[in-house]
């Protein structure tokens, strides 16, 4: 048995329910999981990827488009362990995307509890099932998944699928970063690693850390790791994050040659001219793997230089002359939203923030100012072009300086590079400030997706639930984009949900694989106002499906 999607048409079910005719009705409080997927099915996304999931069965019990959405049904749950996976089905809204064949609420025959009957996709079972399919199928299916080929599935069919279904924008805005994954002190975790962190989480090496005081040495710590090296692509705007590339390695793994091994792959897949510009961190300074971007790829790379690279001292010679015009930056960022048009507030709300504000100021007049030191007066962007000091990079540069002016009368000056040519200074250094707001994304995902809060300790069922979480966000933006919400892209997933959520209680009339959302006495009132030969028909059914619904669960398990 497969199961089959149901398409919204209520003008269709309301035009059979006049001739007394439907095929099922289900009360429902939740219709933002169904409906998201409704949406992935309706688009293929859900058939594609499953399609060219790398399985490791070679016999097909359950459908692989199943099992694809029951391990986004958890992440989208915040939920990593599949024995869990029952009580996402009771909980969420799969089963209502899928209808009344995918499984029904009955009432337990011994503890009068209701609760779900699945039939299920085979007769293996000596118990009625309460789940489509069992969680230990999900759990050794994620587990026996090869670790690498997943990856490689994430981000070369995702991609392809993702690109069919013209997922990415014109401006080709990508983003790469490296970011490390914590796991508990257990030498069990596959392929960790542990490394010495400073209280910022920055990895040390043993001369660094010689190098620091007692103090600084007191807050330092050892912590078992993993890398995980990302390309995110978004446009300047902000309106989306979408990954294309994920690849988790051990800690102490380089991401410099990673993340170019990743950007090889996504032009192998995707062709030239997708990506077009990629904005690093000065991690992936890389004069080789730039120049090849750039002359092979067609791409534009903006990243910061070291201090410690004879370009830094170039650069800060040639800036000191008195013939570089530069530009005072105001402080606008791109992907800032324009603010909303004010609306009118009645007077008693208006006299309390009035009062409010006038609070606040008195406070702030009473707090201690900042050193001179750390009082940003002014910032200023100027750029020189055809810089070809870095003997390793073959094309020409462009290196822009940001000199920040503070209080106490000390500047700050710190370059980024670009392989384009910069006519405005203020706005590349407005575009790198592109790579410092996605930050927020990976914060999301691992505070809010419990991304890090593994329950296995095998490498594969590590990597299992990193894709998925991604790819859950992945789907999740494109479905806002698709309804015309892209303010909620950068909300936590949460958030998202407190906002789909419906204010009330639907009933869902199913017919002939569509079905309709109705309230209660929207339902109600139609149904009374049928000619009567319809309503008793109405009312036969109802009570046919009644009686099935409570003789259905034979053999339950025992409470």
């Amino acid at each position: 048995m497969d199961l089959v999607i149901f398409e919204d048409n209520k003008p269709l079910v309301l035009e059979a329910l006049q001739n007394g005719d439907f095929d099922y009705m289900e009360a429902a409080s939740e219709v933002f999981e169904a409906d998201f997927f409704r949406f992935i099915k309706a688009r293929s996304l859900l058939d594609e990827l499953s399609q060219s999931y790398p399985t490791p069965r070679k016999k097909q019990d359950v459908p692989f488009w199943f099992y694809v959405a029951s391990n986004l049904s958890m992440r989208l749950h915040g939920v990593h362990a599949f024995d869990a996976f029952p009580m996402v089905v009771r909980a969420g809204g799969m089963l209502q995307a899928f209808g009344p064949r995918a499984g029904r609420k009955v009432v337990h025959p011994d503890t009068g509890d209701t609760t779900i009957l699945c039939e299920g996709f085979n007769r293996k079972n000596h118990y009625d099932r309460q789940s489509p399919c069992d969680p230990d199928f999900l759990r050794k299916m994620a587990k026996d998944t090869d670790a690498q080929a997943l990856m490689r599935w994430f981000g070369r069919d995702g991609v392809r699928i993702f690109r069919r279904h013209r997922a990415f924008d014109r401006e080709g805005v990508f983003i790469g970063d490296a970011s490390y994954l914590f796991v508990p002190d257990n030498p069990r975790y596959e392929g960790s690693v542990k490394l010495l962190f400073d209280e910022h989480d920055h990895p040390l090496s043993q001369a660094q850390y010689r190098k620091m005081s007692d103090d600084q040495k007191s807050r330092c710590q050892w912590r078992r790791c993993y890398k995980m090296v990302t390309l995110l692509h978004t446009n300047s705007a902000l309106d989306f994050f979408l990954f294309v590339a994920v690849k988790v390695v051990p800690g102490n793994d380089h991401e410099c040659p990673v993340l170019y091994a990743l950007v090889e792959e996504f032009v192998q897949t995707v062709g030239k001219g997708v990506m077009k510009r990629l904005i690093l961190d000065r991690g992936f300074l890389d004069g080789k793997a730039i120049s090849q971007c750039k002359e092979q790829y067609g791409m534009d790379i903006l990243i910061p230089i070291r201090r410690n690279m004879d370009l830094y001292a170039d650069a800060m010679a040639l800036f000191q002359s008195s013939d570089i015009q530069w530009v005072a930056c105001n402080g606008a960022q791109q992907g800032a939203k324009k603010p909303d048009r004010p609306r009118r507030r009645p007077r008693a709300i208006t006299k309390r923030e009035k009062a409010r504000q006038k609070t606040l100021h008195q406070l702030k007049q009473q707090q201690v100012p900042p050193p001179p030191e750390k009082v940003l007066i002014k910032k200023e962007a100027a750029a020189i072009g055809e810089f070809r000091s870095w003997s390793s990079c073959t094309v020409p540069l462009s290196v822009v300086a940001n000199r920040e002016h503070y209080a106490d009368g000390h500047q700050e000056i710190w370059f980024l590079i670009d392989t384009r040519e910069v006519k405005n200074p203020e706005q590349t250094q407005q575009e790198y400030h592109l790579r410092v707001s996605t930050e927020e994304r990976y914060r999301q995902l691992k505070c809010f997706s419990d991304l890090t809060h593994f329950t296995s300790r095998a490498f594969s069922m590590v990597v299992n639930q990193v894709v998925f979480v991604m790819l859950a966000y992945n789907l999740l933006q494109i479905y806002l984009l698709h309804r015309g919400r892209p303010e909620l892209n950068p909300k936590t997933l949460p958030r998202i949900r407190q906002q789909l959520l419906p204010s009330d209680n639907h009933i869902i009339v199913y017919y002939q694989n569509y079905y309709g959302l109705f309230a209660p006495f929207e339902l109600m009132g139609f149904v009374v106002m049928l000619r009567e030969k319809a309503r008793k028909k109405i009312a036969i059914k109802c009570q046919r499906i009644g009686r099935e619904l409570n003789g259905l669960m034979q053999n339950p398990r025992a409470p």
